[in-house]
């Protein structure tokens, strides 16, 4: 019997992270009171005024699409998968937030997904590698049609939007191809039609049909926005003739006054008139990044846009101001710190970045942005006047909690970048990890930040210290299958560990008596800090390395973290798991315990920050 039998599940309670990444990948339930957005494995539905998360688990790899049948009863999403794989639709009951559906045809990726008007069909669109489309039947759960998804001459497919009066109808649109498709349930076909162009060549990135079913609208790369009748299929004009959009439409919805809202890769959201195709420059505003979600809340009184740097933003039509409402990491989140004897406010460092959250609330209240840098590990000085920061740069940074100000650099600190630091108790020195292997200690004064000794043993990258309380000794796991304890007056070696593993992660037990690794090999260990010998070791994980531990405030219990995307909470002594959190989609970089114990924070590499209830 596994671990996970035996232990109880661990209570998620928030959820930091957005995939920006996935195309229209944001909704708006049409209830008006849920938005619905992907986390690498996992579906979240979250309440807009509480706040409340719920969490569809299903996939076995990154969600790459999403749909809402308009009835608000069901829920859809598509998955990528490893080449030579086939990936999966998922269809929800939404009410019971439990799967209803599982198909499985496309191969390697599922592009889009989207129900009939009357939730009778749900459709699926397939990725380069597999170049088909797929009708399914709701009332069965079974396979209607199928057929390929464009000529052999034409691009990719990435669109799909069904007409809004019948069940039968849609359109398609990708890479050189726009069709009109008809389901001709009783042969079980689906029978394409070309829409006509003339000399237009576009690629085609969203798709919207107007209430009546007499028009489609399609928003292109090259920046314009198209008007087919779908009566004869043909092309009808395009806009605006000018000055077209900056780096293609993007998302492209239609208001019940006839106005078009559409954004582009530029970051602009603007409205255009579907008569006319012509821009309203009244009615414009900007955002950061690449949009790739736009959504309707109700009638479109609230728009939703969705950013591909993991950014959530919310504006009503009126204003047409747009307001941060989430915002999170776009890439793998490296590491976790809290203030020492502080749990309401947490660090997280990634590439280009560090914030600051507050712990209770999940809201971002500081981002320090570096551009083009990456961040491996973070620390806040004991007496909370700095965070420090050590970057893929070879450069230490500094910076004031409240504003973000930079205090200071320390160049040069590491040949290789910086990739673990800590700092003493007394806040006077600060001891870096680089990854050529060495450990330098650093003493900061006013106006200097002196090296003080470098300590070169370590053959491998340097990926974790701890410094005892006393300030007298500090630990360093290393790539190179060592642990060595130093000693911080007289800058020598007091004890090495061996093991046939790559260390990830080292931690003191709060008696100090005893160190806690983990490591590449899955293990999790004890040793005897005197003289280095091992007291125990444990099966830390069924598969991939331990990338994080903490060990909390009495000793009693201690958390891992790491490839397998599972939260453990151990009890020391046992060396038993009590409880495992689910909830991971990526590998865990690291895990921390906050200093009062009432939460865990773990981060993973596609970052998601997950926020756990301590059971204890």
């Amino acid at each position: 019997m596994s671990f996970t039998e035996l232990s109880e599940p661990l209570e998620l309670i928030s959820t930091i992270g957005f995939n920006g990444n996935v195309r229209h990948g944001l909704k708006i339930h049409p209830d008006g009171e849920h938005m619905v957005y992907p986390l690498g494995y996992t579906v979240i539905v979250e309440n807009i005024k509480t706040h409340e998360q719920k969490f569809l688990a299903g996939h076995n790899d990154n969600v790459s699409c999403i749909a809402i049948s308009r009835d608000g009863k069901y829920l859809a999403s598509g998955q990528v998968t490893h080449m030579g794989f086939k990936a999966v639709v998922i269809v929800w009951d939404f009410a019971a937030k439990e799967s209803k559906f599982v198909f499985t045809l496309h191969k390697v990726n599922v592009e889009s997904v989207e129900f009939s008007p009357n939730s009778k069909y749900v459709i699926s669109l397939g990725g380069r590698d597999d170049g088909s489309i797929a009708v399914w039947d709701l009332s069965t759960g079974e396979a209607l049609c199928g057929a390929a998804s464009g000529l052999k001459s034409s691009g990719s497919v990435y669109s799909i939007k069904f007409f809004n009066n019948t069940d039968e109808r849609f359109i398609t649109g990708g890479n050189g191809t726009l069709r009109l498709w008809e389901i001709d349930r009783e042969n079980r076909k689906v029978r394409p039609q070309e829409v006509q162009l003339g000399q237009l060549k576009r690629n085609v990135a969203c798709l919207v049909v107007d209430p009546d079913d007499l028009y489609f609208y399609a928003g292109t790369t090259t920046g314009d926005v198209l008007k087919v009748t779908i009566k004869t299929g043909l092309f009808k004009a395009s806009g605006p003739q000018k000055d077209l959009f900056s780096l293609g439409v993007t998302a492209i919805v239609l208001l019940k006054d006839g106005t078009l809202v559409l954004s582009t890769g530029s970051g602009l959201i603007t409205t255009m008139n579907t008569e006319t195709l012509k821009r309203n420059p009244h009615k414009e505003c900007k955002v950061d990044g690449v949009i790739t979600s736009l959504a309707k809340r109700g009638a479109g009184h609230q728009l939703y846009v969705g950013v591909a740097k993991g950014n959530i933003h919310m504006m009503t039509y009126d204003e047409f101001t747009p307001t941060c409402v989430m915002s999170c990491h776009y890439s793998g989140v490296l590491d976790v710190s809290f203030p020492e004897q502080c749990s309401d406010l947490f660090v997280t460092c990634s590439k280009e970045n560090i914030r600051v959250w507050v712990t209770e609330t999940s809201t971002e209240v500081l981002r320090i942005v570096v551009p083009n840098m990456t961040c491996h590990q973070v620390a806040v000085s004991p007496d909370g006047r700095s965070i420090i920061s050590g970057w893929n740069d070879g450069k230490i940074r500094a910076y004031t909690p409240q504003s973000g100000k930079e205090q200071y650099v320390v160049h040069d600190a590491h040949k290789q970048g910086v990739t673990a630091i800590a700092c003493t108790s007394d806040g006077h020195r600060i001891v870096s990890g680089g990854g050529e292997g060495q450990v330098r200690v650093w003493q900061l004064t006013p106006h200097r930040q002196n090296m003080v000794a470098a300590m070169k043993e370590h053959k491998g990258v340097v990926n974790c210290i701890r410094i005892r309380k006393n300030d007298t000794e500090c630990i360093s796991a290393s790539d190179d299958g060592t642990c060595i304890v130093w000693d911080l007056n007289r800058f020598t070696r007091n004890q090495i560990i061996f093991a046939n593993t790559l260390f990830k992660s080292a931690v003191y037990h709060p008696e100090e008596t005893q160190i806690l690794t983990g490591g590449s090999d899955r293990k999790i260990s004890y040793w005897e800090n005197l003289d280095g010998s091992q007291i125990r070791e444990m099966e830390g994980s069924s598969e991939g390395s331990i990338n994080g531990l903490d060990i909390s405030g009495d000793g009693q219990y201690f958390v891992s973290g790491g490839d397998s995307r599972k939260v453990k909470v151990w009890k020391y002594n046992e060396g038993d798991v009590s409880h495992v959190g689910i909830g991971h989609s990526g590998k865990i970089t690291c895990v921390k315990i906050c200093p009062k114990s009432k939460y865990i924070v773990s981060a993973s590499v596609d970052g998601g920050i997950l926020r756990w209830r301590y059971p204890f």
